[in-house]
């Protein structure tokens, strides 16, 4: 029988047109879309910050608002904390930047990315997964980061490592630095000086903008070679009243050129800032919707409201330099502070590699004065921050609740902490309380599961944010593509559907050497886990190795919370001693344990990147299992 033409278009047109309708209700109502069920995701961490400088923490740990040192302010994110879920007891994999933020991002222990410290990895090995946003882009998301990243990603090109990056709008920190969109920064290639040309360019100097534009160049290159800005660096340390670092033991430490910057006045007011000025192209992100926008000389893809977003910002506060804006300054300079006091008992029971550590970067040299005002401003630039990241938080609500879409908000309290004379010295690296407890406070649209006021005490760990932001955005953690992932759903650990840890683990090769830690609610131990950094050989060296050997430190946290007196070698604790120990090399050294050559033996400055040979050690699969029993 013959079909007259016209039956089909009768019988497609209804079709076609619920085709067009569809389309159309996805344009006009994105949230309908099957894709905008996922919710717009805003990951906010910042760098180097204390626990105790938010005065939501202090209540839940301690029952007090303040810091044991003293005055603190962090009403936005106090606000957080009510509005949502707190991970109270959250610990950080390693306490430095790089494997910190990489073990974020992979959502793995150091000892099974084979990330220890600040190294250039690849991602060509048999080893090597999709990070986060790269994750999150699979499933549909536009992704974008602003500031800091520290993961120090590349690829494999022709054999040569080359950048990759990770997420689809990247604002990073190096741009804002070399064109000097803020007040501080460093800049590479220099050959300009407030206008002046340069014969031969400057290679990298770190430098101070004020309000005029006037640069501040830190550096001895520049003026010794041009006699002109000579005094450069004396002038900007007056102007600003900075406090360096500096080491009576160590000839030259105490000049206007030695780096780190551990107090002072910024240069420009509220917002200008590098931290001020990553907001400001957040804002433009998400206010320029299906347009470019501007920063600097470059130009960005704004806002997709057809797609789910997923956003991270990397504060730099209140990482070096401490400068906050004068106006918190000045007001944090009206408040005195305790300052932890080291005695020599304490130095001599210390670890080996820890009182090195803190010999290198002693502050009993410092006046009192001088500690005084390195606490004031370290805890007004977290205060300054505060206001920044309620300012980041409220504009990405406010987007989302424009176009009626679900939202979620993981705010992390420092890639690791701080030491503020605690120990005698400043910095990080040492697996201390005060270095390595960085809680974790998620905010949701989806009440039921992240309820306002929630205080969950069981242990979480930094490897568990990657899982946490996957789950919300729709991924099935439980099929194969994401059995790589370490950490847990915090989701399922706010409503009890997962056990709780009986302890929290992690390493770090960066300053300290090879070492590793374990924590429970009353102890923390940690040793050393290998001879040198020469990656694949000796893993299993800490096995045989005597327990002198390991320099161990073990402290039982009831009674002695500042991590004071090292129980290491007390025979009161040997059983305790020997069963974290046990638990710990077991872990790190046997449960699908890789090591990767990444193209260098000086893993601190290597560049390369180009090793992609893995070396394993799994004598003891499935000994990660969360449970230590201790008497």
């Amino acid at each position: 029988m013959k079909i007259n033409p016209l039956f089909y278009l009768f019988l497609f047109l209804p079709l076609s047109l619920t085709f067009g309708y569809i389309q159309k209700t996805q344009k006009d109502h994105p949230q309908d879309s099957v894709t905008q069920r996922q919710p717009n995701i805003l990951w906010v961490l910042t760098d180097d910050q204390r626990y105790d400088a938010i005065r939501a923490f202090n209540n839940m740990l301690h029952g007090r608002e303040m810091s044991e040192l003293g005055y603190v302010e962090s009403p936005n994110v106090d606000r957080l904390a009510t509005q949502g879920v707190t991970y109270i007891n959250t610990y950080c994999q390693a306490m430095v930047c790089a494997p910190s933020r990489a073990s974020m991002h992979t959502g793995r222990y150091p000892f099974r990315s084979g990330i220890y410290q600040f190294e250039y990895f690849n991602n060509n090995t048999d080893n090597s997964y999709p990070l986060l946003p790269e994750a999150m882009a699979k499933l549909g998301y536009q992704t974008a980061h602003f500031g800091k990243l520290g993961v120090r990603i590349r690829t494999l090109k022709e054999g040569k490592a080359i950048g990759y990056p990770i997420y689809q709008t990247d604002v990073n920190t190096h741009l804002v630095q070399q064109e000097a969109l803020a007040a501080t920064g460093r800049q590479r290639n220099i050959t300009e000086v407030n206008g002046e040309k340069l014969e031969n360019p400057i290679k990298q100097a770190t430098y101070l903008k004020d309000e005029s534009g006037k640069m501040y160049y830190i550096s001895k290159e520049l003026e010794a070679q041009y006699p002109q800005f000579a005094g450069m660096a004396k002038e900007a340390h007056e102007k600003y009243d900075l406090l360096r670092k500096y080491n009576s033991k160590k000839e030259d430490s105490d000049t206007p050129f030695h780096p780190g910057i551990l107090a002072g006045v910024s240069p420009l007011p509220y917002g200008k800032t590098r931290d001020g000025v990553y907001n400001t192209a957040f804002k433009s992100f998400l206010q320029s919707e299906d347009q470019q926008f501007e920063f600097g000389h470059r130009s960005f893809q704004g806002a997709d409201p057809s797609k789910p977003l997923f956003c991270h910002i990397g504060y730099d506060f209140p990482h070096t330099p401490v400068l906050p804006p004068a106006d918190y300054r000045e007001r944090f300079q009206q408040h005195q502070y305790e300052v932890p006091t080291l005695t020599e008992e304490e130095l001599e029971k210390m670890p080996e590699v820890f009182r090195k550590r803190v010999l290198n970067v002693y502050t009993n040299d410092f006046t009192d004065q001088e500690k005084q005002k390195m606490i004031q401003d370290y805890y007004a630039f977290c205060a300054y921050g505060d206001a920044l990241v309620g300012e980041a938080v409220d504009a990405f609500v406010k987007y989302s609740e424009k176009h009626d879409q679900p939202w979620l908000v993981v705010y992390v309290c420092g890639d690791h902490g701080w030491m503020l004379n605690d120990h005698g010295t400043i910095g990080k690296v040492v697996p201390w309380e005060v270095d390595m407890h960085n809680p974790i406070i998620v905010v949701s649209s989806d009440k039921k599961k992240f309820p306002p006021n929630k205080v969950v005490t069981d242990f979480t760990e930094f490897v568990d944010i990657a899982p946490t932001i996957l789950d919300a955005a729709g991924a099935d953690l439980q099929s194969d593509q994401y059995a790589y992932l370490d950490g847990m759903d915090l989701a399922k650990v706010a409503s009890g559907e997962l056990p709780a840890r009986d302890y929290v683990i992690g390493q770090s090769h960066h300053v300290v050497g090879p070492r590793a830690y374990i924590r429970t609610k009353e102890y923390a131990f940690s040793l050393r886990t290998r001879p040198n950094l020469n990656r694949g050989e000796d893993m299993k060296w800490a096995l045989q190795a005597s327990y002198e050997a390991l320099d161990p430190s073990l402290y039982y946290t009831p009674k002695d919370p500042h991590e004071i007196n090292n129980l290491a070698f007390d025979e009161a604790y040997q059983d305790v001693a020997m069963a974290m120990k046990e638990k710990l090399l077991t872990i790190v050294l046997g449960d699908n344990r890789a090591e990767t050559n990444w193209g260098g033996d000086n893993y601190g400055k290597n560049v390369k990147a180009v090793g992609t040979k893995v070396y394993r050690s799994n004598f003891a699969p499935g000994a990660h299992d969360y449970k230590l029993e201790l008497e």
